[in-house]
Order: C-alpha cells, then sequence, then structure tokens
C-alpha cells in the first residue's frame, strides 16, 4: 500500500527525471516515508523498472507519468494528465537536467541544454501552480548547483549562439534556475505556496552518459569525488517535507543549509528580464 493521497501527514509530490540519479533516489526516500509519489521519465521502460525497483525496496508503490520535456507539447500533456489523475500537488520537484556536448535545437527551435535545464521547469510549474495553490500549503524545489557560482548571463544569446562549451551552458541555465526561483517566491508571497532551489553536493549521477567521451570520461573522474545519489538526494527530501521549511521560501539550499548564491543571482532587474524572455520562449 502506498499512502493515500491527501491523507493526514502525506504529500503527493512530482518528481521530473526521477528514473535515475538523484531523482531516483529521493523518489524512493519519499515513498518509503510514505508519500504518494509520482516519477516523470521520458522511456516507458526505465519507469516501469524504476517503479518496480522502488515498490521492491520500500514495499510502496509510485506512479509514473510519461514525458520528453524537451518539447512543449508534452509539457502540456504532462501537466493535464497530472492534473486528470491527481487531485492535489504538494511537491513539485523540478529535477529533471542534462550536459550536451554540442548545440542542439528542442521540436519546438529552442536550444537544447537551456530546455532541458530550465525552460520546461519553468513551462511545467506555471501549468501546475492553480493546482498548487488550491493544495496549499505547497512547495517548489528547483534543482540548481554550485556550477552557477562562475556563470553570467547573456539574456540576448539564450540560444548560445558561437563558440559552444556544454559544461558553461550548463552553468548559465542552473544560474537562470535562481533567477527563477528568486522571482517565483517574490510573485508567490502570501499565495501559500513557496519556491526554493538546491545544490545537492557532488553527486555520482551518472549524468555524463548522454554526452560525448570528453564529457563522459570527465564525469567518470568527477564520480570519484562525488557522494552517492541516495546522500546527495537526504537535502531535497528535506527541504520536501519538512514542517518547519513550510513557510520559508526565496532561498538557496546547499544539502541541509541555507547558503548564499552567487552575488550576481541576486540581481532583481537581470530575474525580471529572464522571467519575460522565459514567458516568451515558452509562450505563456
Amino acid at each position: 500500500m502506498h499512502a493515500r493521497e491527501g491523507s493526514i501527514g502525506t504529500k503527493t509530490i512530482l518528481i521530473t527525471g526521477a528514473t535515475s540519479g538523484i531523482g531516483r533516489a529521493a523518489a524512493t526516500h519519499l515513498a518509503r516515508l510514505g508519500h504518494s509519489v509520482v516519477i516523470v521519465g521520458r522511456s516507458t521502460q526505465k519507469c516501469i523498472e524504476t517503479v518496480a525497483e522502488i515498490l521492491q525496496q520500500t514495499g510502496r508503490q509510485v506512479d509514473y507519468l510519461l514525458a520528453d520535456l524537451s518539447s512543449q507539447a508534452e509539457i502540456h500533456r504532462l501537466a493535464r494528465e497530472f492534473s486528470a489523475r491527481f487531485e492535489r500537488l504538494d511537491v513539485l520537484i523540478n529535477n529533471a537536467g542534462a550536459v550536451f556536448i554540442q548545440r542542439m535545437e528542442t521540436v519546438d527551435g529552442v536550444e537544447m541544454g537551456w530546455t532541458v535545464n530550465y525552460f520546461q521547469a519553468f513551462l511545467l510549474t506555471h501549468l501546475l501552480m492553480d493546482q498548487m495553490k488550491n493544495s496549499s500549503p505547497a512547495r517548489v524545489i528547483n534543482l540548481s548547483s554550485n556550477f552557477h557560482q562562475a556563470a553570467r548571463l547573456n539574456l540576448d544569446n539564450l540560444e548560445e549562439r558561437g563558440r559552444y562549451i556544454g559544461w558553461n551552458v550548463y552553468a548559465r541555465t542552473k544560474l537562470a534556475s535562481l533567477y527563477f526561483t528568486y522571482e517565483l517566491a517574490r510573485r508567490l508571497e502570501g499565495s501559500g505556496v513557496t519556491a526554493n532551489a538546491i545544490h545537492p553536493g557532488l553527486v555520482a549521477t551518472g549524468m555524463g552518459k548522454t554526452s560525448g567521451w570528453l564529457l563522459r570520461t570527465i564525469f567518470r573522474f568527477v564520480d570519484l569525488f562525488a557522494i552517492p545519489a541516495e546522500k546527495g538526494a537526504e537535502g531535497l527530501v528535506n527541504l520536501a517535507t519538512q514542517p518547519e521549511l513550510e513557510t520559508v521560501s526565496g532561498e538557496y539550499f546547499s544539502g541541509k543549509k541555507i547558503a548564499r548564491s552567487s552575488r550576481v543571482s541576486y540581481d532583481l532587474e537581470i530575474a525580471r528580464r529572464l522571467w519575460e524572455r522565459s514567458m516568451e520562449i515558452t509562450k505563456l
């Protein structure tokens, strides 16, 4: 048996990118705690395997929804399917992300790295916001990274034209997720919905598997010094469930502790302009 939706003390939690790495570890931990967990993946096979593995490890059933988060139409369909099947949404964890070795465009003509790491989360959060407000108190959690520290945004080149370095693009998208989180928190003030970002730590996630040989080699080296996904998921689970964090909003967490993000990440004007560009690009 898994926790009944809306039963006392349980939360309905939607996690993107949850068929591997930290998302999968967080889903497992949250299911074990008795929450109603819904995972999002783009492969039926991987979703079924993940659901079976979580059931085996925890004795609890989780649900899954399929979506290719690089497609705006698929994100709209995902939001509609979720709302049709589930009455509540207490926690949205925007976890999906990837590093790309070369510049590609999505079916919508948007740069792939920005889409998978940022725009899909911006769009999905907006599409599910009414449901979250109706479920309040509710929480939006965006996965960022300490890699944002070295990044600066060029709002005139979110298409990443010119020399393409996947790792730099990844860092910029993680900075963008902070601008989004802080601006969202400001706009949600008084709504009963909070928005926070988290750096889970240097986690061995296998993320480089989708990359070219150079990034795969780098990731294999990084993984030697990284913490396991289960350890990295602890901060995420803490942020999703701790009662004392119910009203905390507009913060950047490093693991379980509130931290300071880069100086530029607090720029209100860039946050506002990025929000406007994001609305245009996601056609909201």
